[in-house]
């Protein structure tokens, strides 16, 4: 299975983090599945680092360095996960959500037959299939 890790994720996996959870631990260290992190992870990283670097410790640069020590494959952005943008919903009664990286994120996962992994419950509110909530 491919695996596309949210953000967050991705760095409770790069650095062992307690925060996760039981089952996205178990499905990344399976070796049978194939784990990707995006450049919008990376993007996210940098300005959140830039605007906050004592609560975001980590750089964009770093934070591809660590991934690819994981083993960890980029994925890049192409036109069609921003054409994909335009045919993203939400759920009618769902909480708004505004975050372009996560957006982003799911577009890419839906194109490219991931399956997005995540702990934003915000995000469950998107009508796509291939959003496992942990």
């Amino acid at each position: 299975m491919r695996l596309l890790l949210d953000t967050h994720i991705l760095l409770w996996a790069l650095s062992n983090d307690a925060r996760l959870p039981v089952k996205a631990r178990k499905m990344i260290e399976n070796e049978e599945n194939k784990i990707y992190y995006s450049i919008v992870s990376l993007w996210e990283a940098e300005i959140k680092h830039l605007l906050h670097p004592n609560v975001m410790s980590v750089s964009a640069e770093a934070l591809s360095g660590y991934c690819l020590q994981s083993g960890y494959q980029e994925l890049l952005i192409r036109g069609k996960h921003i054409f994909t943008l335009s045919g993203l919903k939400r759920e009618e009664k769902a909480q708004p959500h505004k975050d372009p990286f996560d957006r982003m994120l799911i577009c890419q996962a839906l194109v490219e037959n991931m399956l997005f992994i995540t702990h934003d419950a915000l995000i469950s509110g998107y009508e796509v299939p291939n959003i496992l909530l942990v």
